[in-house]
């Protein structure tokens, strides 16, 4: 351990007598928050320490020490791509391995016009063109001739803002983009619910029935008012950066800084944020930096010659099970470019936040596959990209930086410690992580065990196991779980008795299984939440069809990239019973102050019984997961009062038997060896494969 020498002055202290002198404790080492949150990380503090202080010599390195701001550093955007300036236009683009560029469009037949060549900024990568207001218009179709050594082809610039598709050719071109009126926001200052944070994930796309792509404009007026109905105070959007295949789910983005033109224009997508935030619904967008499309000609793969320009080189350039490519975040300028785009679409379109995507694949070299990560030693072992872990902290220092308010979600299945934790404290800074186990657990229970051998233990255990100083979202499904090769739960639970036993009048036994499991599964989830809860499109109410995107294999179909909203709004269909479970438990979990900070007291668990309580706030979580046995005054050791029914997955109106009279106030029962704990005895009748909660009063 280093020492510190004494100030002089120090070293003349008057002698003190032998017979009161005290020796000086030894000093305990300063630990660094995550390790002082978690004494099992203490072996690796140095590599935690490592990391940290790699962030902070990047911070300072692009602050200039703290002589400006990260997002001072963050603003390409301003700079790069096409502007309108107040006389004439402005093109910038970074093309370092270029030796000519220039625009080409529908102004000038798609031809190279000295008019229209760009010109080397002295002494760096970059390229201008300035135009005058006349060679420029609203809506025409551009895109760049770059020329290098040994070659050239057309481009789209990387940092161009808007990317549209031809109905015949399917050709992608940028598009110059001014409308004569800008679009004026009506909702401003607005702040996220957090309180806690109860996430609708979508995408516009496939969010009507219709089958076809739907729009921005049709979702504002269509769907968010399910949404705000439903209870749900975020939406998290897939899909929003440019994409050239549809069936790509928007994860092989081509185009970052241009909203796909496909949902509509840049406007639209404003006025549904705006709609949003007048709702009280914050707006999520589901980045992708993890990875980029591989082509050429709309993507960043070969940009102008130089494949590596934004990637890393050789085997680190290509993903392995993606088909995609792999930035290098080690180049100030790719950090540059992604930390822009972070701040471009909070500014511009005032989105609330990000969930980024892939997270794992960014951390490691391997990208995660094939690592079983069992122990604290595997995060440690040197197969980390410090580059990425360094450009994450940036990211949400940028983020917050740039919006106080704004939340950040990382999507990452290794369980990476701190991933959520302060970057103060040695974490990356996220708000939330993921909380991948719960849907990969329920699917192992539904797939391999009978509902006889379904654990209380072990399934409050997994909803609750994450770290105690990182917030998480949890969620039974999310799109992952409905897209073709894998199954919702409603689907798992039921299967083909969807199609024939779904309507009220034909239920069978299968259906009433599934429709029982389908709400205690969602409502054990969410009451067990440290920060929010997430639900994908349509699967509030058991939406029975698989995803699967137009594409040769299904004739180019949209009948399954669609929403089936009709089926919910079918009051002879079973459907809507789920979708009102699903606005009836979000009210109950809203109605306990600051829910997901409350904490999590467990009141019983019977493996053999396949009961399950849970207190939290004044909220009582009972659960009977056993198929068939139902039990007659079940009794509790909870807080001496009353009690009332608030929510229970029993009742009719939720497809249930309605077995229990909700109606009574259930009193405690005096037990004189509880008095001490102000505690006594709550009764209760408890169907089978059934799931109640109480409020105290």
């Amino acid at each position: 351990m280093a020492t510190t020498k004494k100030p002089a002055a120090a070293a003349k202290k008057p002698a003190a007598k032998k017979t009161t002198a005290k020796k000086a404790a030894p000093k305990q080492p300063q630990h660094i928050g995550l390790v002082k949150n978690d004494s099992w990380l203490e072996p690796f503090e140095d590599a935690i320490r490592g990391r940290h202080d790699h962030a902070l010599w990047k911070l300072n390195q692009l602050t200039k020490n703290g002589k400006q701001k990260l997002t001072d550093f963050a603003s390409g955007h301003f700079y790069f791509g096409l502007h309108k300036l107040s006389r004439g236009w402005v093109f910038r683009e970074w093309a370092p391995n270029a030796t000519d560029i220039y625009l080409i469009g529908d102004f000038n037949n798609w031809q190279e016009d000295e008019h229209y060549r760009c010109k080397r900024i002295e002494g760096t990568g970059n390229w201008e063109l300035r135009l005058r207001d006349k060679d420029l218009k609203h809506g025409q179709l551009y895109k760049m001739k770059v020329k290098w050594n040994g070659g050239e082809g057309e481009r789209i610039p990387a940092w161009c803002r808007r990317v549209v598709q031809d109905d015949d050719t399917k050709i992608f071109s940028a598009q110059v983009w001014n409308p004569a009126v800008p679009y004026v926001w009506k909702k401003t200052g607005f702040k996220p619910k957090k309180n806690p944070l109860l996430i609708y994930e979508c995408h516009i796309g496939m969010s009507q029935d219709a089958e076809k792509v739907g729009t921005y404009t049709e979702f504002k007026d269509n769907v968010l008012p399910r949404i705000a109905k439903d209870g749900y105070n975020a939406i998290q959007i897939m899909a929003i950066q440019e994409h050239p295949y549809y069936g790509s789910f928007g994860y092989h983005v081509s185009s970052f800084f241009a909203p796909s033109s496909r949902f509509g224009t840049p406007e639209e997508l404003k006025a549904l944020i705006d709609e949003a935030h007048r709702l009280g619904i914050a707006v999520i967008m589901d980045i992708v930096h993890s990875h980029a499309v591989k082509n050429e000609v709309e993507g960043l793969g070969n940009l102008c010659g130089d494949p590596n320009q934004f990637f890393y080189p050789g085997e680190r350039h290509e993903h392995p099970a993606w088909d995609s490519l792999c930035f290098d975040y080690g180049k100030d300028e790719v950090v540059h470019f992604l930390l822009s785009n972070c701040r471009y679409w909070l500014g511009e379109f005032h989105f609330d936040g990000f969930r980024f995507d892939g997270v794992t694949s960014m951390l490691y070299y391997s990208h995660g596959l094939g690592e079983a990560f069992g122990g604290y030693g595997d995060y440690f072992n040197g197969h980390e990209d410090d580059n990425a872990i360094c450009y994450l902290t940036l990211a949400n220092k940028l983020i917050h930086e740039e919006n106080p308010n704004a939340i950040t979600i990382a999507e990452e299945v290794s369980g990476m410690p701190g991933l959520a934790a302060k970057f103060e404290d040695g974490g990356f800074g996220f708000d939330y992580r993921m909380a991948m186990n719960i849907p990969d657990y329920w699917i192992k229970t539904i797939k391999e065990q009978p509902d006889e051998n379904w654990k209380p233990s072990s399934i409050f255990w997994e909803v609750k196991n994450r770290r105690p100083d990182e917030k998480t979202i949890s969620y039974c499904e999310s799109h992952d779980q409905a897209l073709v090769g894998d199954k919702t739960i409603i689907f798992r639970l039921i299967d083909a008795d969807m199609y024939w036993h779904f309507a009220k009048k034909d239920v069978n036994g299968v259906a009433e299984r599934g429709i029982a499991l389908h709400k205690m599964i969602r409502l054990v989830t969410a009451a067990a939440i440290n920060g929010g809860y997430l639900n994908f499109m349509g699967n509030e109410f058991g939406h029975p069809e698989w995803i699967d995107f137009p594409r040769e294999g299904n004739g180019w179909s949209y009948k399954y990239a669609r929403r089936q909203w009709n089926l919910v709004d079918n009051k002879d269909l079973c459907y809507h019973w789920l979708g009102d479970f699903d606005r009836e438990m979000l009210k109950v979990i809203k109605s306990q102050k600051n829910f997901q900070k409350t904490p999590v007291q467990e009141i019983w668990h019977n493996d053999s019984d396949q009961i399950l309580a849970f207190m939290r706030g004044d909220l009582v979580f009972v659960f009977n997961f056993s198929p068939t046995q139902s039990f007659t005054d079940y009794g509790f050791l909870v807080p001496t009062g009353s009690y009332d029914v608030v929510l229970n997955t029993d009742s009719k109106d939720f497809g249930g038997n309605g077995f229990a009279d909700d109606t009574m106030t259930h009193l405690t029962n005096f037990d004189p060896l509880y008095v001490q704990d102000h505690k006594e005895w709550l009764k209760l009748y408890i169907p089978a494969r059934s799931a109640v909660v109480l409020k105290k009063n």
